[in-house]
């Protein structure tokens, strides 16, 4: 008899571990949930800045050998890389994103930001035709400006250079007619 109240009362005390554990878990659970919550256009997690504010000036200059100097006259700012698992689908539909709200080339800047200028990038004749692209490496003028710390990040500009929304996924950038 002995044996079987003890045997209870540890199965008890197991049962009111794993009940405290699983309300910790369900805590953490809302917490992370309201985080994600405040995400979506113009607050998703990671990509740096968020809406309303506006980058630090940068200068920089592009493949066209053009000089680019802050965020005012872009519409869409991308943030890509070569070593980046996402990015090689994420390109087609930020090309797709433009083209369907027929951006042009001059108000976008795709920023390539990679080790060396020589690592291959297989989007970037894609990315080319839309934009145009700088090219950086990690914590470059531009990365900074914008506080990117993952990739692929996109950044939907207002006439002002401020940001509109920020994301990583170019669908949820609002159309050009709220940009």
């Amino acid at each position: 008899m002995a044996i079987l109240t003890g045997a209870a009362v540890i199965v008890g005390a197991l049962c009111l571990v794993d009940l405290l554990l699983t309300f910790g878990v369900i805590r953490r659970l809302r917490e992370h949930t309201e985080i994600l919550a405040g995400a979506g256009p113009g607050r998703s997690p990671g990509t740096g800045l968020v809406a309303g504010q506006v980058p630090e000036a940068f200068a920089s200059t592009d493949a066209d050998g053009v000089e680019v100097t802050g965020s005012a006259g872009l519409s869409i700012v991308a943030f890509f890389s070569p070593t980046c698992s996402v990015c090689p689908e994420r390109a087609p539909a930020f090309v797709d994103y433009l083209r369907a709200h027929r951006i042009g080339r001059d108000g976008v800047l795709a920023v390539i930001i990679g080790e060396t200028a020589a690592e291959p990038v297989p989007y970037l004749a894609d990315l080319t035709a839309v934009a145009r692209i700088c090219a950086e490496p990690p914590e470059g003028p531009i990365g900074r400006a914008f506080g990117v710390r993952a990739v692929p990040a996109f950044f939907a500009l207002g006439a002002d250079g401020a940001v509109l929304a920020a994301d990583h996924d170019p669908a949820v950038l609002p159309a050009p007619a709220a940009v």
